[in-house]
Order: C-alpha cells, then sequence, then structure tokens
C-alpha cells in the first residue's frame, strides 16, 4: 500500500534568455544555462539543482543521523560530482557524494550512517521514479 501525502505546488516561470524563476512557497531560486549553453550563468541550471538536491537530502539524513547518536554535526559536509551522458537519452549517468563525517567514528557507527543516507527521499525517488504527467495548458491572454 502506498502513502501519500498533500501535494506540493512549484512554480517556474520564463525570465529571460534561458533563465528561469523557480518559486517554492516563500522561496525563489533562479536557474540559468552555462555559457557555452546559450545562457549566462546567472543561477545553477536544473541539472546542477538536482545534483545539489540529491547532496542536500543526503546532509539532512547524516544529521538527523548524528543528533540521534549524540555526535556533532560540526564540519558535516557533502560534496557531489557527476557525469552526464546522452546514450541515447541526455541524463544524469553517475552521481558521487562524499559525506564528509566527524573524526573518530567508529567503523560500524559510519557503516550505519552510509545505510541510512542511502534511502533519503532524494533517493529513494530516483530509485523508484514517481508517474510523471505533463499536460500543456495555454497562456490566458
Amino acid at each position: 500500500m502506498t502513502t501519500t501525502t498533500a501535494t506540493t505546488s512549484v512554480e517556474v516561470a520564463y525570465e529571460s534568455g534561458e533563465e528561469y524563476v523557480v518559486r517554492i512557497g516563500d522561496h525563489e531560486v533562479r536557474t540559468d544555462q552555462p555559457r557555452e549553453s546559450g545562457g549566462h550563468d546567472l543561477g545553477p541550471s536544473p541539472v546542477e539543482l538536482l545534483v545539489a538536491s540529491m547532496a542536500a537530502c543526503t546532509a539532512f539524513y547524516a544529521g538527523r543521523f548524528l543528533d540521534r547518536h549524540g555526535e556533532s554535526r560540526h564540519g558535516l559536509a557533502v560534496t557531489a560530482e557527476y557525469r552526464t551522458a546522452s546514450d541515447p537519452l541526455a541524463r544524469v549517468a553517475e552521481v558521487y557524494l562524499a559525506v564528509r563525517v566527524p573524526r573518530g567514528m567508529s567503523e560500524r557507527r559510519k557503516a550505519a550512517l552510509l545505510a541510512v543516507v542511502q534511502h533519503c527521499t532524494v533517493h529513494n525517488t530516483l530509485r523508484r521514479a514517481p508517474e510523471i504527467v505533463i499536460e500543456l495548458n495555454e497562456v490566458e491572454s
């Protein structure tokens, strides 16, 4: 049985060139394309935001794990590197996440932390892809 929660809305609106404004609740994020892709590099690309979401989710889960086990979050960081492919679909082919954790953690605790961060919400979503429905709506005059 699948449990669902309330629907959350995100709006992305054209700004200029290859720049878009993403509105999520009370927050705004600007996206753009790199100069070599016709943009002005005024913000992260959508692909960079995808990878950043994976890293941020990993950091969140790691932080919660550290709290539960009485470890400090001091120095906690996640670095992400990714490789793209176009064989035949343009996509992110590989993501490497490096989680920086406090010095002195036991190997057993590190293994448990690794198991936890591998199941963050973003990773789970990518492993079990959601149904994606796209519809076209005409602009109102």
